[in-house]
C-alpha cells in the first residue's frame, strides 16, 4: 500500500484544490495521505470528505515553518485536530505575520520601479489561503515586470536576493508543543537539506516524534542513513511527494515518493502516549 504523507494544496503554494489533489494521488494506488498545506488547515475538510469518497484516508496534516538558530526549520504535524485552539491562534499568528512581510516586499519591490500592490498579489485568493512569494512571482509575471516566475524568485525576491524580506517564525519547540496540544505528532521535514542527527537528537528531546526519510530531495543513501538515524533514535518515520503541481515541475512524483501502512500503523500507535 502506497501511503503519501505530504502533500500540498492551493491552501497554500499547491496548484491543485484539496479535491483534485484527492483525485489524482487515487490513480497512483495510494490509499492514505496526508495533506499538509504550509501553516494552512483550511483544506483538511473538502480533502477529507473527497477521501471518503475515493476510499482514501485523509491524515488531517499541517506543515508549520519554525525557527532554530535563526534557520528555517519545516515541521509536519499529523493527526492534528483542526478545531484546536492553540493551534488556530498559533496558524492566525503566522498568517498576520505572512501578510506583513508580502506587504514589505511589495514596498521593496515598488522601490525598483514594479509598480504591484498587495491586491495584484492576491488576486483571485481565496481568503483562506496562506498568501506567500509565488503570489508575488505570478503578479510580477502578469505585470511583465520579469519575463517568468523563476524569473521573479533568482532576479528579486528568492533567499536573500534584493527585494527579499526574512520571515519572522515560531521557535521550533513551541511548534512541537502545540501539535502536541492539537492531539498529533511532529516530524522534522526534508532533514537531509538541513540537519544532522546530533541536531535531530536535541530536537526529540524537545518534543520531536519523527523524521521524514522519504523525501524527492534525498537520495537513496541518505534515505538509508535517517532511517539509521530514526532507529538509533527510537523514533517514527514518515515520507512523501512533498508535491505541488504547476510551475513546481514536479508531476513525476506522486506515486514515486512514499511509505507503507506499516510507518502509520506506528504512529497510530504512538499517538494514546502523546495525548496522556
Amino acid at each position: 500500500m502506497k501511503v503519501d504523507l505530504h502533500l500540498h494544496t492551493y491552501y497554500s503554494d499547491g496548484f491543485f484544490s484539496p479535491f483534485e489533489i484527492v483525485k489524482k494521488i487515487s490513480k497512483t494506488g495510494a490509499k492514505i495521505i496526508s495533506i499538509t498545506d504550509h501553516d494552512n488547515i483550511g483544506g483538511l475538510k473538502e480533502a477529507i470528505r473527497t477521501g471518503l469518497k475515493e476510499d482514501i484516508e485523509v491524515i488531517p496534516g499541517v506543515e508549520i515553518s519554525g525557527e532554530y538558530n535563526g534557520r528555517e526549520t519545516h515541521i509536519l504535524g499529523y493527526f492534528i485536530d483542526p478545531h484546536s485552539e492553540p493551534l488556530k491562534a498559533l496558524l492566525k499568528e503566522i498568517q498576520e505575520e505572512r501578510i506583513s512581510r508580502i506587504k514589505k516586499i511589495i514596498t521593496k519591490l515598488n522601490e525598483l520601479g514594479s509598480t504591484i500592490t498587495y491586491e495584484d498579489a492576491k488576486e483571485d485568493l481565496k481568503s483562506t489561503v496562506s498568501i506567500g512569494r509565488p503570489h508575488i512571482a505570478n503578479a510580477l509575471v502578469r505585470q511583465g515586470f520579469v519575463k517568468s516566475f523563476f524569473d521573479a524568485f533568482t532576479k528579486y525576491i528568492g533567499d536573500d536576493k534584493i527585494a527579499d524580506v526574512k520571515k519572522i517564525r515560531p521557535k521550533y519547540d513551541r511548534v512541537f508543543k502545540i501539535i502536541k496540544e492539537a492531539g498529533g505528532l511532529s516530524f522534522l521535514a526534508h532533514p537531509a537539506k538541513y540537519f544532522n542527527e546530533e541536531e535531530i537528537k536535541m530536537f526529540k528531546g524537545a518534543g520531536l516524534d519523527g523524521i521524514e526519510v522519504v523525501h524527492p530531495s534525498h537520495s537513496a543513501t541518505e534515505i538509508r542513513k535517517y532511517k539509521d538515524i530514526a532507529s538509533k533514535l527510537n523514533m517514527l518515520t514518515s515520507g512523501g511527494s512533498d508535491f505541488h503541481g504547476g510551475r513546481k515541475n514536479d508531476a513525476g512524483n506522486m506515486g514515486k515518493y512514499f511509505i507503507g501502512e506499516k510507518e502509520v500503523l506506528r504512529m497510530k500507535a504512538y499517538l494514546p502516549k502523546v495525548n496522556s
